[in-house]
């Protein structure tokens, strides 16, 4: 079809060597300017992320505990699955390195947007905290177009990869899984989010802070139990990940031949960040809510959602389907992404039993995603139109939910990286303008 050619190569363009050049080179110049702190202090970030600490007293509508669920419920999606087994597929278990790479430079760029979105919150006319974006863009460098286009664009990467890519991943997975059709899918998705977002923040936020943990806590489970039944096998997959994100098109240790460096770059690099979001500016707008006393505590604990969903969680999938791939299991031309987990886990653990895991996974790591993008799409309406347009807003989110269900999966993932690509430009821009506040706040 000539649309989809269109969406296809506005796609290249907009993933292409530029694109990820400006994302990565971001992240590596924020961490030098914060002379490598995101790196250094990560242990410290961690423990603040995950020990309690009394907060009732400070400005803020969520727990920072609970910020941190919100954002890692949106960045831990059916990405994490789904786009992992597609970058190996496509790129090789050479694109697992790459997404190290995108995830160690985006913890400086996660941290810097948590700062700047603290620094420059306000409180909104519901009395509740308002930012990100379009706030530290407007009132950080005061140039008003550029962060109307990143409220628009977020909006719009709001649909899709919010909205139509998690309904699309999950109703596949339980189509092929359990031969549920996609339709019915799409209308309990859209029946259990009306149900949460209609409390708002604090809803969403409870939601998140039970789902988060309950879910990463299983597939990482999940995962060990896979490597450690297969422990003759990983110091060869790790190899294998290594040798091939440098050997262009010669042959890898584990047998992944005709693989160019470049396709491996591209597809670790753009899953990675897909994953992460480090850049894209959505995960600001939940760290702009947590009740916190300063905006380097709450940059802290921002960065360790980088952490947990790409150097953990994508790291846990990518040695599964390296581990299934060297052991002959699966052939990774040959099945979408679900496919290629869901038989990775099936075979992998005993008895056959893995297979419920990924269908199970999907669905809960797509539907907390789905809670905090709409989270993310109502502030930015919100901030172009005021809040009496968000009930609309989210009867339109929630309608694509369904929508998303039954449409081709290609087509989606295409057009929400085309969003994601427009709404990280603004963001970016704001980064590498606004570093000395970010500087700043570290140095206080």
């Amino acid at each position: 079809m000539i649309f989809e050619a269109i969406i296809r190569c506005i796609h290249d363009l907009m993933w292409g060597l530029p694109m990820l050049a400006l994302l990565l080179g971001t992240g590596l110049f924020l961490t030098l300017r914060l002379r490598f702190m995101p790196l250094t202090h990560l242990g410290y970030a961690l423990k603040l992320a995950y020990i309690p600490r009394p907060d009732a007293d400070d400005p803020g509508d969520v727990s920072q505990f609970q910020a941190l669920m919100t954002s890692l419920a949106a960045t831990i999606g059916t990405g994490n699955i789904v786009g992992v087994a597609t970058a190996v597929a496509l790129g090789g278990p050479g694109s697992i390195f790459w997404m190290w790479i995108a995830a160690l430079a985006g913890m400086a760029t996660k941290y810097a947007e948590a700062a700047l979105a603290v620094r420059y919150r306000i409180v909104g006319p519901d009395g509740q905290m308002a930012g990100g974006p379009m706030y530290y863009i407007e009132r950080g460098l005061g140039i008003k177009p550029l962060a109307v286009c990143s409220a628009f664009f977020t909006i719009m990467a709001s649909f899709g990869i919010g909205s139509m890519v998690q309904s699309n991943s999950a109703a596949l997975s339980l189509e092929l899984s359990f031969q549920i059709p996609p339709w019915q899918t799409g209308l309990v998705l859209m029946a259990l989010t009306g149900v949460v977002v209609m409390k708002g923040i604090r809803g969403i936020a409870r939601a998140a802070a039970f789902l988060v943990p309950f879910m990463a806590i299983l597939y990482v489970a999940a995962s060990v139990t896979v490597v450690a039944l297969n422990m003759a096998s990983v110091p060869g997959a790790l190899m294998s990940i290594v040798v091939s994100a440098f050997s262009g098109p010669e042959k890898a240790a584990a047998g992944f031949g005709g693989i160019a460096l470049n396709e491996a770059m591209r597809y670790g690099l753009s899953r990675g960040i897909f994953s992460n979001e480090a850049g894209l500016g959505s995960s600001p707008i939940a760290d702009a809510a947590a009740r916190t006393d300063h905006p380097g505590r709450q940059a802290l604990i921002s960065m360790t959602g980088t952490f947990v969903d790409t150097l953990v969680i994508c790291t846990m999938t990518g040695l599964v389907l390296t581990i299934a791939r060297m052991k002959g299991i699966i052939g990774f031309t040959e099945a979408s992404g679900v496919l290629l987990a869901k038989a990775a886990f099936s075979v992998c653990l005993p008895g056959g039993r893995g297979g419920w895991i990924v269908p199970f996974c999907m669905v809960l790591f797509g539907y907390s995603t789905v809670l905090s993008w709409i989270y993310y799409g109502e502030k930015s309406v919100a901030y172009l139109f005021g809040d009496r347009w968000i009930n609309g807003y989210r009867a339109v989110y929630v309608l694509f939910l369904g929508v998303g269900a039954v449409v081709e999966l290609d087509l989606v993932w295409m057009l929400s990286d085309i969003f994601n690509g427009f709404m990280a430009i603004p963001n970016l821009i704001a980064l590498i303008l606004l570093n000395k506040a970010v500087t700043r706040e570290s140095d206080d």
